[in-house]
């Protein structure tokens, strides 16, 4: 159990679990893009450590760039998506593989996927470590999820309340 501000988080999913998993999306990656060279797209903040740490498991030239979205406030998404570092890599006839550390209503997403299509790539996946069904408010196409989850509020991995727990290198759920 761990405390953060005024919230209360017991364990989750643990850190083996999470390598384990990641390690096993690495490999897919690696065989659906062999021979090619994708620009791994990578959402700021939450996303940092799941992305380095598939990244450096994937066993293909790639290339690395970061974008930054805020959608949240505390622990409920505020509905309204804010672009705050905005996308400088020319993604035409690329294939681009979206990394996020959770997707949860589905709009960061769906606009992200919106921005991308615009700059005319190849293709375009996305790769999220979790997942929660059962937030949705709009279709999103994941072709690579390390966990589906409860609609409950998580830290660690790269998830935060409001600000602190990034660094947890496991899961925390909100008791």
């Amino acid at each position: 159990m761990i405390n953060i501000h005024d919230k209360t988080f017991v364990p989750f999913i643990p850190n083996a679990t999470i390598e384990g998993r990641i390690s096993e999306l690495a490999a897919l990656i690696t065989k659906d893009y062999e021979d090619h060279c994708p620009v791994f797209l990578v959402v700021l903040n939450g996303a940092f450590l799941f992305a380095s740490e598939l990244v450096k498991r994937v066993g293909l030239s790639c290339e690395i760039t970061f974008i930054r979205f805020s959608s949240y406030s505390k622990t409920e998404s505020t509905g309204e998506v804010k672009e705050i570092m905005g996308l400088d890599q020319d993604l035409t006839d690329r294939d681009v593989i979206i990394i996020e550390d959770i997707i949860d209503t589905g709009l960061t997403m769906s606009a992200l996927v919106k921005k991308v299509h615009a700059l005319s790539p190849k293709s375009v996946e996305i790769a999220t470590l979790l997942h929660k069904p059962d937030a949705l408010k709009t279709p999103v196409s994941m072709r690579y999820t390390g966990f589906e989850i409860e609609n409950k509020f998580v830290v660690g991995y790269g998830l935060d309340y409001d600000g602190i727990g990034r660094n947890l290198d496991c899961l925390y759920v909100l008791a």
